[in-house]
């Protein structure tokens, strides 16, 4: 069964527009794993524009208490500042249960690529190394058309991958899905042949990711944020989270 993590940045968005404690992420976060999703995310940014260091180690306590699991997201090669003290570090610090790496710039709105697995590979090893030294499984954000790049992810220690699916939603939007469809599976295939779990995120909605999963073998996780929480504005938290835990559970 694919397992869905609810990524609250949305929340702390809202709340940070104001400053305060209003909407309380950590009172969301509670509602959405009573209406039954299976886990967390969060994507603390370095400049604190949503999810902060406060707000991590709060969904860490959260997630322990209620057994279920934190997935960070974030760039393990930004740099530490004032109020963010690193990607790794902070994950050596709440030890999440699954760190999902993602190459995202400081100034990018959204993350919108995955890792270059072939330029990239020499810098990842180091961070990939590090978390699993303290118990994080490691996940690393891919594109569909990365091709044989995607077996190296496996190479170079990875537990996972995460497939960036903005463009999947971009092509279901406009009404020509099949070959984009054709195409994650055929990825999720060539990475689970190299031995990797198969995460996907990013733009997955009601409308779009009941065919995806019937579509793409042996999706372990999603991670939907910007799209629930959007749809949640007219049908309530609770009722889109129960909507979309019924959709993964086919």
């Amino acid at each position: 069964m694919t397992r869905l993590s609810v990524n609250l940045n949305k929340i702390a968005l809202l709340r940070n527009s104001r400053g305060g404690n209003d909407p309380d992420i950590v009172r969301a976060a509670t509602t959405c794993l009573e209406a039954g999703a299976h886990g967390i995310t969060l994507h603390p940014r370095p400049d604190g524009r949503h999810a902060r260091t406060e707000d991590v180690l709060a969904m860490a306590r959260l997630c322990r208490e209620r057994g279920v699991e934190l997935n960070l997201e974030g760039n393990p090669f930004a740099a530490p500042r004032p109020g963010y003290p690193g990607f790794v570090a902070l994950c050596e610090r709440v030890q999440p249960d699954q760190a999902t790496l993602v190459p995202d710039a400081d100034d990018q709105v959204t993350s919108d690529h995955g890792f270059d697995f072939i330029a990239d590979a020499a810098r990842l090893r180091g961070p990939i190394a590090a978390l699993q030294a303290i118990g994080c499984r490691v996940s690393l954000f891919a594109d569909a058309d990365a091709g044989p790049g995607l077996a190296r992810a496996a190479d170079l220690g990875a537990d996972r991958i995460e497939l960036y699916t903005g463009p999947w939603a971009e092509a279901h939007a406009r009404g020509d899905a099949a070959a984009s469809l054709a195409l994650f599976a055929a990825a999720a295939r060539r990475a689970q042949e190299a031995g990797l779990g198969v995460n996907a995120g990013h733009d997955l909605s009601q409308d779009n990711l009941g065919e995806f999963l019937a579509g793409v073998p042996g999706v372990l996780e999603v991670s939907i944020g910007h799209a629930l929480i959007g749809e949640a504005l007219y049908q309530g938290l609770a009722e889109t989270v129960s909507r979309y835990v019924a959709i993964v559970q086919g």
